[in-house]
C-alpha cells in the first residue's frame, strides 16, 4: 500500500458511496416536493402595501385598514393586497385610479365578490409605466359601511 494514497478498497468504497447518496437526494427531493406548496421556491412573502399596490398603479385609499400584502415570485411576479375601506368610496377610489379603465361592475368577478375591475386585455390594460401585464380587483360588501377589497396585480 502506498502511504497516504488511495488504496482500491478507499476508491471501490467511493464509488460505492455516490450511487447511495444520489438516492437520498433523490428521496429528499421527492419528499420535499410532495409536502411543500412551493417545492421550487416562490413562496408568498409579507411587503409594504404600498409597493404591492404600486406595481399596478395604485395607491392605498383614505380609510383603509386591516391590510395584508403579499408578493409571490419565481417565473411571474405577483402581488396581492387585502384590505377594508369606506364602502362609499370603493367606486371613487376605482375611478381615480384607473381614470382610463372600464367601469366597475359585475361581469368577470370572483366568486362572492359584488364589484370588480379587471385589466387584463388589450382593450384594458394597466396604466403605461407600471410593471404589471394585468390588475383584478375584486369588492364585496361587508355591511352597508365597510368593503373588503382584493388587489391582484401580476405579469403574464
Amino acid at each position: 500500500m502506498a502511504a497516504g494514497g488511495w488504496t482500491r478498497w478507499g476508491l471501490f468504497a467511493l464509488v460505492g458511496a455516490l450511487p447511495a447518496l444520489v438516492v437520498v437526494w433523490l428521496a429528499v427531493a421527492v419528499v420535499r416536493f410532495a409536502t411543500s406548496d412551493y417545492p421550487l421556491g416562490g413562496g408568498p412573502e409579507k411587503v409594504p402595501c404600498a409597493e404591492a399596490l404600486d406595481f399596478g398603479g395604485a395607491k392605498l385609499p383614505k380609510g383603509a385598514y386591516d391590510t395584508e400584502c403579499t408578493v409571490q415570485a419565481w417565473l411571474d411576479t405577483d402581488y396581492d393586497a387585502s384590505f377594508r375601506m369606506p364602502r362609499a368610496d370603493v367606486r371613487d377610489w376605482l375611478k381615480a385610479t384607473y381614470p382610463k379603465g372600464p367601469t366597475p361592475g359585475t361581469e368577470y368577478c370572483d366568486e362572492g365578490a359584488d364589484l370588480c375591475l379587471n385589466l387584463d386585455s388589450e382593450e384594458h390594460e394597466p396604466p403605461a409605466g407600471v410593471d404589471a401585464n394585468a390588475v383584478v380587483v375584486n369588492v364585496t360588501y361587508e355591511g352597508p359601511d365597510t368593503a373588503r377589497v382584493t388587489f391582484s396585480a401580476f405579469t403574464v
